[in-house]
Order: structure tokens, then C-alpha cells, then sequence
């Protein structure tokens, strides 16, 4: 059976990836930091296996690689922000921000890329932002962990390619998960009017997208950055 780990995977978009990998024939090891609870159930619902790991910890990554062993996907999908003026967030959170987003995968990555290159096998994906394109005001330190892993998905698939290994990135836009329902109805109007398509982009966008460029229909696919955002980024 093919096994992927999912960091961020109790999360709204991390556990639509989990389900969809696992409805198709993945056992998932479902990544969490710090919510064991809902990894835990949504291992059990999906047949895959909780996975305690905090990718700001070298200590922690260890740990879930040896647990884990050799595995055939990986989806970066850990990430954190925080929104406020450049010149007010300080340097303890902008280094939050930078580990977790962009310092964390590289190093989980670079755990788990040794088995692939054995096998001449693997397919990694990064979740990456549109704010990692184009830039966000007021979230300047954000933006710029999200268009690290845009240069780090580029190089490294250049890298690894010789060695069979796909890496590829998704840049999602506007998802409506938890984490964007503090806006108000007002807001959410506004923001729809800047997506072309006119609709919101759910988990299950997301979630689609990793399957298929972790499928062999993207085998020719590789140092890609996929924007799903309903056109608000082309």
C-alpha cells in the first residue's frame, strides 16, 4: 500500500487532503502539532494513523520520520499566519512564521527524500499561497515563507528529477475554512467580487488537486506551482 504523510493535517484543508488520498488507496499519516484529538478521529475515520509532528521542531521530525519509515507522497501542507503591519510583528513571531512555513518543510523534506532517492520513487507536494505569487499587504511575513516554498519546490524538482521523484506545488487562493470565517458577511462580499469565477475555493479544491498531481496522470508534471484561486491570481 502506498503511504503519505500529511503535515497540518487536522486542519480544513490538511484532513480534505487525508480523506481524498485515502479514498484513493493511500495510508495516510494524518500530521498534527497540537491537535491530537481531531487527527485522532480523522485517522480512525480514514483507516490512516495520527502522526505527532511539529515541523518547527528538528526533534519532532525525527521522531515521526523514524515512526513513519520510507513513505511515497509527501504534502507540506503545515502553515501559519498572522495578520498585521510588517513594523508590529515581532521577531519571535516572524521566526514562527518562517519555520513552520517554509523552514519546517524543507527539513521534513530533506528526512524523507533519502528512501525516495533509493527507490528512484516519490512524489512531494507544497501548499504554498497566492500571497507566495503576488505578495499580501499585512501579511509581508507570510508572503514571504509562501514564495520560499514556490523557489524550494522549483529548485528541488530540478534537483531530484534524475532520480525519479516528482516535486510540485499548489498555490491556493480564498478557501473557506475556519480560519477565514472571522469575516464578516460584508467582507466576504468584497472578496468574492475579486474572484473571477465568483465563488468561494473549499478544502475539496485543494484536496483534488493533490491527488491528481499525485496520481500517473501527472507524471510529466514536475517544479510546477498549480494556482487554484478561481482567477483572482493569473
Amino acid at each position: 500500500m502506498k503511504k503519505a504523510v500529511v503535515t497540518g493535517g487536522s486542519g480544513g484543508i490538511g484532513s480534505a487532503i487525508c480523506r481524498a488520498l485515502a479514498e484513493n488507496g493511500y495510508y495516510v499519516y494524518v500530521g498534527y502539532a497540537s491537535s491530537a484529538e481531531k487527527a485522532e478521529l480523522l485517522a480512525a475515520e480514514i483507516g490512516g494513523e495520527p502522526l505527532k509532528l511539529d515541523v518547527s521542531c528538528a526533534e519532532s521530525i525525527k521522531a515521526a520520520c523514524e515512526k513513519t519509515g520510507a513513505v511515497n507522497l509527501l504534502v507540506n501542507n503545515a502553515g501559519i499566519s498572522e495578520i498585521d503591519l510588517f513594523t508590529a510583528i515581532s521577531e519571535e513571531k516572524s521566526s514562527r512564521i518562517i519555520n513552520v512555513n517554509l523552514v519546517g518543510a524543507m527539513e521534513l523534506t530533506r528526512k524523507l527524500l533519502p528512501s525516495m532517492i533509493r527507490e528512484k520513487s516519490g512524489c512531494i507536494i507544497n501548499i504554498s499561497s497566492m500571497w507566495g505569487e503576488v505578495g499580501a499587504s499585512c501579511e509581508v511575513d507570510y508572503s514571504a515563507s509562501k514564495a520560499g516554498i514556490i523557489g524550494f519546490t522549483k529548485a528541488l524538482a530540478k534537483e531530484v528529477a534524475p532520480s525519479g521523484i516528482r516535486v510540485n506545488c499548489i498555490s491556493p487562493g480564498f478557501i473557506m475554512t475556519e480560519m477565514n470565517s472571522r469575516f464578516s458577511a460584508e467582507d466576504l462580499e468584497l472578496i468574492r467580487e475579486e474572484i473571477p469565477l465568483g465563488i468561494f475555493g473549499e478544502p475539496r479544491h485543494i484536496a483534488d488537486a493533490v491527488v491528481f498531481l499525485a496520481s500517473e496522470k501527472a507524471e510529466y508534471i514536475t517544479g510546477q506551482i498549480i494556482g487554484v484561486n478561481g482567477g483572482m491570481v493569473v
